[in-house]
């Protein structure tokens, strides 16, 4: 009886804070800026689309800082370009009709110090980037193309066979299995090697250069900046992640379309890594990973870096192709805590809400307030929450076979990754292969999350092992495959309150495992089963009350 009012107070908490939603909503300070204009034409740029104009761009945002700040204007027009750093107190505008094409020669993007995944490292410059300015912005109607196809290297299974001969047609080199095609074969050496951008004394200037290819840059890279705005403008195309804020406070982020072919590798829409105070809204993503993503360094580095990402407001967001709509992790070892999202559409993205790690990463995530989720056509999971990520792509290829991971208990330490106070809300789905599933790690579960108001049509239902504390509420869970509806594996204080499932379903709940433990199921009528309840693998029927 103790633990179940435990959890009903966990509950009574959870609608306590989601109640005050918008009341403690973070504050974003948005930059303005001076009224004074200048074209990019004033400094020689020509939109021919074959004129190099880096040095006109650069020269008006330079002149333009000097000034005081203002709107550097691009007009419409394609403009060929080199990487673009942004100043303090500068507005970028492209006017409608204007395209920002980077261009494909890679010389043009001198090798620097970076930051990959956490991991210090040395990249290509990023075609767009700004480092510790203050009050900058990308505005207007136009297109930012980061000409990404000359980067990335690309997998047989995820292009047509005319897409593929034109593919090895245009250059580069396969792999040895001839299943992936590279841009070089430099590109393909290093690719073979463990992070091998990473920055040591032992790598000199010669060994970066010699794996130069590899080093993709992200499109768009705002480093340790303060009060930025992006709205308005299409970023297509990018090398690697397109947008990634890297410890900046005060980010907003609307009505952009952010686009990447979907066989994009690492073709990430957005990656607020390490940020405070962030709004993301009114904004449409249709790209080759995750979509809308969270992140806080990786393993043992992004543990030392010690910033969370922390007070994110996302709303008003539709996603198409992606592996994740909304997703944080895997690389959360900071942390990451304090977000509110709502009113967001989910269409054909491999897995609707994505929450993972992996043993190593360290972190905690906490505190995720999530409300109003709309999906359809989910090839995966519509929610899921997944602590043995693997670092491959969510939905399996054809014919690619994927081992379950060992279960085993580890020694808890600063290298255990942790997941609680999650409320989940509202969430409609037309479509998945899974409801939901829920995976930890025998020596820490997932815990301590309220899933509620839902309406779920998928393959399968829902899928609950090493977890704790989880609270299932009006759900209608319409399953094609029945056996079970709700799978139950070595998790203990679980309550389901009022769950619907599909009429003449052949077994409602199986629990498994003599660690599944204190199991509440209320307001849940079993008429509808063939078979109520299975207890196996040393679970006692004794633990679930009805």
């Amino acid at each position: 009886m103790k633990k179940i009012i435990f959890t009903n107070l966990f509950i009574a908490s959870a609608i306590l804070s989601f109640a005050q939603f918008n009341a403690k909503l973070p504050v974003i300070t948005v930059p303005k800026f001076k009224k004074d204009t200048i074209s990019i034409t004033k400094f020689g740029a020509v939109s021919d689309g074959k004129t190099l104009n880096t040095s006109a761009v650069n020269n008006a945002i330079d002149a333009c800082n000097k000034k005081g700040g203002g709107v550097v204007m691009v007009p419409a027009g394609l403009w060929l370009t080199g990487p673009v750093v942004i100043k303090s107190n500068v507005n970028l505008y492209l006017a409608a009709g204007a395209t920002l094409l980077f261009t494909a020669d890679k010389s043009q993007y001198p090798l620097v110090k970076g930051n990959w995944e956490g991991i210090p490292q040395m990249r290509n410059q990023s075609p767009i980037s700004a480092t510790g300015a203050t009050n900058i912005a990308i505005t207007g109607k136009g297109i930012i193309d980061g000409n990404g196809d000359v980067w990335r290297a690309v997998k047989n299974d995820k292009l047509t066979e005319s897409q593929w001969k034109k593919k090895i047609a245009s250059g580069g080199v396969l792999s040895d299995d001839k299943k992936t095609w590279y841009p070089s074969e430099a590109f393909k050496t290093a690719s073979k090697l463990t992070n091998p951008g990473q920055i040591s004394a032992d790598k000199d200037e010669a060994y970066y250069q010699g794996i130069k290819d590899f080093l993709r840059p992200n499109l768009v890279l705002l480093s340790e900046c303060k009060n930025v705005l992006l709205e308005g403008v299409t970023f297509q195309n990018s090398p690697a992640w397109c947008l990634h804020p890297l410890l900046c406070e005060n980010l907003t982020v609307r009505n952009v379309f952010v686009k990447n072919p979907w066989y994009a590798q690492n073709g990430d829409g957005i990656d607020a890594e390490s940020c405070k105070n962030v709004l993301i809204e009114n904004s449409i993503f249709d790209v080759g990973d995750d979509a809308l993503c969270m992140k806080s360094g990786r393993d043992a580095e992004g543990r030392k870096r010690g910033r969370p990402i922390e007070n994110v407001i996302i709303r008003n967001c539709t996603v198409y192709a992606a592996h994740g709509g909304f997703v944080i992790g895997s690389e959360m070892s900071g942390g990451a805590k304090n977000m509110w999202v709502s009113n967001c559409t989910f269409v054909g993205t491999d897995i609707g809400l994505r929450f993972k790690t992996t043993r190593g990463r360290g972190g905690v995530v906490e505190n995720i307030f999530i409300k109003d989720i709309y999906m359809k056509d989910i090839p995966g999971e519509a929610i899921l929450f997944d602590m043995y990520y693997m670092a491959k792509d969510p939905v399996p290829l054809a014919g690619e076979k994927r081992e379950l991971p060992p279960v085993e208990f580890k020694t808890v330490d600063e290298s255990t990754p942790v997941f609680k106070n999650f409320f989940i809300s509202n969430v409609y789905c037309n479509g998945a292969q899974k409801g939901i599933f829920v995976r930890g790690l025998p020596e820490m579960h997932v815990k301590d999350i309220v899933l509620e108001n839902m309406v779920l049509q998928a393959q399968k239902g829902i899928d609950v092992q090493e977890a704790s504390n989880i609270t299932f509420r009006n759900i209608t869970i319409l399953s094609a495959d029945t056996k079970p509806v709700v799978d139950i594996i070595n998790s203990d204080k679980l309550v389901f309150d009022k769950i619907t499932y599909k009429e003449n379903s052949e077994l409602l709940f199986r629990v498994s495992g003599d660690r599944s433990k204190n199991i509440s199921i209320s307001n849940t009528s079993a008429a509808n089963a063939k078979e109520k309840l299975v207890c196996e693998l040393g679970a006692d029927t004794k633990e679930v009350k009805w």
